[in-house]
């Protein structure tokens, strides 16, 4: 069967989501997209995912990759986009259908991955309608102290002391940005990019950032952590609800291929 590679771009509030990946009697958004599919296509259906994000982690840049049948492509190109909408729950969408080369892989093909995590010090907490994507956080923080920390963060590093270990993979990542702001309306907002993350990293990374934001830590301290090779115990995960994939990077068209099978040997 002959078939088109293409390429989603979708958001998601994530607070009433399972994470990403499909699992048997929870609501995913790779569950409601492929169910949203099947009531389209009468064809199999892969989903490949930039990244899988956890349990009520939000996007606004998410990718993923679907081989659709030329058949159904032909038939679907000019309504695809109105119909999955037509289909799919309010708290998911998917906002660009592009035909891409079968050497694009939405996972592998990936330069960087950008987050964002919200938090909210004042003393009332996040504003109603930002309560979903704003952690609310009791103690003031300050700036200073966290870009402090930030930047011994930033670099080529193993960050096993950030990351759930899964047997036989590399936690060694390279972080590009990692920073703080403070947005008008008051809410600290960090920003981090990375060629790629493990489970639960970027939360581990700010939940260490808060404790020194907030003065209970030294801004050396969450580098110190780097001369691990297993998760710090001292190290407490951010809350889910803070956290925004917002970007996901590639290369030209002409290195999708080269950049997919670099990927999978540095994983390995």
């Amino acid at each position: 069967m002959e078939t088109i590679r293409l390429r989603l771009d979708v958001s998601y509030d994530g607070a009433d989501f399972s994470g990403w990946a499909a699992q048997p009697g929870r609501r995913t958004v790779a569950g409601v997209l492929t169910e949203a599919f099947g009531r389209l296509v009468d064809a199999p259906l892969g989903l490949t995912v930039a990244g899988r994000t956890d349990t009520g982690v939000h996007a606004t840049g998410q990718v993923c990759h679907v081989d659709l049948p030329l058949e159904s492509w032909a038939d679907l190109e000019g309504s695809l986009l109105r119909r999955l909408a037509a289909l799919m729950p309010p708290d998911a969408r998917v906002r660009a259908i592009t035909p891409v080369p079968a050497s694009f892989d939405a996972r592998f093909s990936a330069t960087f991955r950008r987050y964002e995590y919200r938090v909210a010090d004042t003393p009332w907490g996040p504003e109603p309608l930002r309560r979903h994507d704003t952690l609310g956080w009791v103690r003031p923080l300050e700036l200073e102290r966290l870009n402090a920390a930030a930047a011994g963060l930033v670099g080529e590093n193993d960050y096993a002391a950030y990351c759930k270990r899964k047997e036989h993979a590399t936690t060694v990542r390279a972080i590009t940005r990692l920073d703080w702001r403070r947005d008008p309306d008051g809410v600290c907002v960090a920003t981090v990019q990375a060629d790629a993350f493990c489970q639960s990293m970027v939360r581990s990374l700010v939940g260490a950032m808060l404790t020194v934001g907030d003065g209970r830590r030294e801004p050396s301290w969450p580098r110190k952590l780097l001369t691990l090779r297993e998760r710090s115990s001292e190290v407490t995960v951010a809350p889910a609800n803070g956290l925004t994939l917002i970007a996901v990077g590639y290369p030209e068209e002409a290195e999708y291929a080269a950049r997919a099978d670099a990927t999978r040997r540095m994983r390995a």
